[in-house]
């Protein structure tokens, strides 16, 4: 089994189902057309990444996945700079919003199953000063949405309303139900 994903989020999440996998992460380029919907654009890029591996790495099992944060329908990726980070948080301040994350299975036999996960979430209302505190962290650099829902990020989460797991980057519950039987 291939995790295509160098995200040690997803590494650890994908450990709760089985140690038996390794890591290659994809290597292409992500592309999405314009005004793609979250929910697509995750699917494609997640597609994407697990037919680029399968390509190299044919009878095995392949997972890849793909998060991203919308709000008004807008998707908002992993921040550019500090202040991309900034910007994103404070439309996000006060407001609820949708993680999108898009899973695809490629099996051995060359079979492949998709899904979107969607979880809503709501942030407090956040100053101008925690929103730079929590940038100072660091930790917004390398996330969708500018925020890690599992580390400091979760102070500033007032709510969610599905998948926990979903929001840190993969949906265990329903892809431990897709591989079984199949690892």
């Amino acid at each position: 089994m291939i995790l295509a994903s160098q995200s040690p989020r997803r590494k650890e999440l994908l450990s709760l189902i089985t140690s038996g996998f390794e890591i290659i992460p994809a290597k292409g380029e992500e592309i999405l057309p314009e005004d793609i919907s979250p929910e697509d654009a995750v699917l494609m890029l997640a597609e994407q990444k697990a037919d680029e591996i399968f390509a190299a790495r044919k009878n095995e099992i392949i997972i890849a996945a793909d998060t991203v944060v919308a709000v008004d329908g807008k998707i908002l990726g992993k921040p550019r700079d500090g202040e991309d980070a900034f910007d994103m948080l404070k439309m996000l301040s006060g407001h609820v919003h949708s993680v999108f994350t898009g899973v695809c299975v490629i099996f051995a036999d060359g079979g492949k199953t998709t899904f979107a996960e969607r979880t809503m979430v709501e942030f407090y209302p956040l100053s101008d000063e925690e929103i730079r505190g929590y940038i100072a962290t660091g930790e917004p650099m390398d996330k969708a949405g500018a925020y890690g829902i599992q580390d400091k990020g979760a102070l500033i989460v007032k709510k969610i309303d599905g998948d926990y797991y979903n929001v840190m980057g993969l949906p265990v519950g329903r892809l431990s139900r897709v591989l079984k039987g199949k690892i």
